[in-house]
């Protein structure tokens, strides 16, 4: 995958723009995205498509990724693909994983719960 012009699609990675903790780690991403595999928006900016009402309403729970194919990621599912995006490949097959998978959704909603104490 590739950067603008490349003639190859790149992943949306949508999160909450209004959220300090969020808007940093959208950040932290952005910065690691070195092959350009991601665009990382805040929900709130995204354009249409692939926001849609029901995709825009669920952003304001939960980080969303979109697949180059149209796939909807959330939560702990995003944040795998996201690490998998970045070249930690290796680390997301694992991941992905049950009960693994599992063990970071849990772990992605006590995060998301508490995001304001962040």
């Amino acid at each position: 995958m590739g950067g603008e012009g490349s003639g190859r699609k790149r992943a949306w990675l949508l999160f909450d723009g209004d959220c300090g903790f969020c808007s940093r780690l959208a950040a932290w991403v952005g910065e690691r995205d070195r092959a350009g595999r991601l665009r990382v928006v805040a929900y709130q900016e995204a354009p249409s498509p692939p926001m849609t009402p029901a995709l825009r309403e669920a952003c304001a729970q939960a980080l969303h990724a979109v697949t180059p194919r149209g796939q909807v990621l959330r939560g702990g599912d995003a944040t795998i693909f996201t690490l998998g995006a970045l070249g930690w490949r290796g680390l997301a097959r694992v991941l992905w994983l049950r009960p693994l998978r599992d063990v970071v959704g849990f772990g992605y909603g006590v995060v998301a719960r508490n995001r304001s104490r962040l």
